[in-house]
């Protein structure tokens, strides 16, 4: 247990100062919600998804009894889903687990003062705003918004509240994630001048569910409620299980995959979205009726916005034919790069000490650096089982909703990776260029707003 205590307060320290500047401030009536050590807080479940049971449940398990939690609630609008949600929970918890038909009938009871949101992707924004309207911390899973009108929304509803957020964005948690970060902004790195991250997998059955679907009829849930605020379509159970591969309720590769790995160059740049984005691909091999591509390529153009002349290229590629679930993250300067697939700092590719001696340059070879020893793996699978960064993030939260202290991944982070997000969904069905309107906050291709 000490071991697992030191590990967090290791993770907690180095991503201190480089947590983005809170847009709340913490008062005096703040602190009067901090929970006493002895007093149990009680969590709601808003999603009995397989994101839920296989990954946050098992986070959730490994520190429950050690920060005095439980779960007592669980809302989900299918009934097989939210019977098998209240028996798996019930035995595991070792007691009753209340089942909600839906979030209203969860925030009727009493005493539940947090919850987790693991529900469809378009929804994550619009259910955080219902939790923190009925008073609740929230953990919310990424993408965090699919729109620019749900993601302002949140960040609006998050700004009128003390709550504690925590957005799904568990690279935030990793040691080696903060050593990456610490080097960048500390300036030994030099300049950014590119960042390549790719995503490839070989899983057609990942956002396919055939056995799933052929149980889902209209009569067991709440179609109308699981649209929120999208337009009307008639029942279909694809969209409702194999929503990932539809639009306008999944964005798919961008917000699910490209939204952990842009958070960090939001992270470590500073930088809050991108100047514009530009995205090519199709459906090249998985004809199944999807809408949203199985591969992908987007270019992004980073830099501050008031000066053209200073940025750096970001390329995200992904694919889903063929691949072997290892995602890439490398930064790259004019002195070398920063892999967190091999978690090492090298010269690999710098400028040579003899060219730039000749050309009046400072070399700026960076040192070897491995920063394996204290580095925590990226589990790239759908389902985690508990991995360490899920699970460093969900205490995270877990601790945050005790002290009322800042998390790892604040709304804000949310926010902006949501609009790096949508930027490449806007490139993606239109052909055209994205970019972003900072007076109005809304995310503009071909000189117009991008809706759906």
């Amino acid at each position: 247990m000490k071991k697992r205590r030191d590990f967090i307060k290791t993770g907690l320290k180095a991503g201190a100062a480089f947590a983005v500047a809170p847009l709340i401030s913490w008062d005096a009536a703040s602190y009067k919600r901090i929970i006493g050590a002895n007093e149990r807080v009680r969590v709601g479940v808003i999603g009995f998804s397989d994101r839920f049971r296989f990954s946050l449940f098992p986070s959730f398990m490994n520190h429950y009894k050690e920060l005095n939690f439980d779960i007592a609630a669980v809302s989900d609008i299918w009934k097989l889903r939210r019977e098998e949600g209240v028996g798996f929970l019930s035995k595991q918890m070792g007691h009753d687990v209340i089942g909600c038909k839906n979030n209203e009938e969860l925030y009727s009871l009493k005493d539940i003062d947090a919850v987790f949101v693991a529900t469809a992707d378009f929804q994550h924004a619009l259910h955080t705003i219902e939790a923190l309207k009925a008073n609740k911390d929230v953990y919310c899973e990424k993408p965090f918004a699919e729109t620019m009108e749900d993601n302002r929304a949140a960040l609006k509803a998050a700004k009128a509240t003390d709550r504690i957020i925590q957005v799904g964005s568990q690279r935030r948690s990793g040691n080696n994630y903060h050593a990456a970060a610490n080097f960048i902004q500390s300036g030994k790195f030099g300049d950014v001048t590119m960042v390549e991250l790719t995503w490839n997998v070989n899983q057609p059955g990942r956002w396919r569910r055939p056995d799933l679907v052929a149980k889902c009829k209209e009569e067991d849930l709440d179609w109308k409620r699981f649209l929120l605020n999208r337009p009307y379509e008639s029942f279909d159970p694809r969209k409702y299980l194999e929503y990932r591969l539809f639009w306008p309720y999944s964005s798919g590769m961008p917000g699910q995959w490209m939204s952990h790995q842009i958070d960090t160059v939001h992270w470590f740049t500073g930088l809050k979205h991108p100047r514009s984005v530009v995205a090519n691909g199709g459906i090249y091999k998985w004809k199944d009726g999807r809408r949203n591509w199985d591969t992908t390529t987007a270019v992004f153009d980073y830099g501050p916005s008031d000066d053209k002349e200073k940025g750096f290229q970001v390329v995200f590629m992904s694919r889903m034919h063929n691949g072997d679930e290892r995602p890439s993250e490398i930064y790259y300067s004019n002195g070398g790069e920063l892999n967190l697939i091999t978690n090492k700092i090298s010269p690999q590719g710098g400028l040579t000490p003899g060219f730039a001696k000749a050309m009046n340059m400072e070399p700026n070879l960076l040192p070897n650096i491995n920063l394996t020893d204290i580095a925590t793996p990226v589990v790239a699978s759908a389902n985690t089982g508990g991995d360490p960064l899920t699970s460093a993030h969900v205490r995270n939260w877990m601790e945050c909703i005790r002290s009322r202290q800042q998390t790892n991944a604040p709304v804000e982070a949310g926010y902006y990776h949501s609009i790096a997000n949508i930027m490449t969904n806007a490139a993606v069905r239109t052909g055209m260029k994205a970019t972003f309107d900072e007076a109005k906050q809304e995310v503009m291709v071909g000189g117009k707003v991008f809706r759906y």
